[in-house]
């Protein structure tokens, strides 16, 4: 659920689950580049946060390493 308190619909086209998580829509193209580029948030439901995490790890973990 949203800070604001709305169900909001996971932004993966096909795809009609409630929202989990919202990250920057650029992060998201990263594992899903089929996604539209309007917006700044992407919405995201539990799987495809999950999806998300697995396909972009290695790279999230080189980026925290530059710290």
């Amino acid at each position: 659920m949203t800070p604001s308190g709305e169900d909001v619909p996971c932004t993966i086209p096909g795809c009609g689950e409630l929202a989990v998580r919202s990250l920057a829509r650029s992060e998201v193209r990263k594992a899903f580049p089929e996604l539209s580029e309007e917006g700044r948030r992407a919405p995201l439901c539990k799987l495809h946060y999950k999806q998300w995490k697995k396909a972009t790890r290695e790279s999230r973990e080189l980026e925290r390493l530059a710290w």
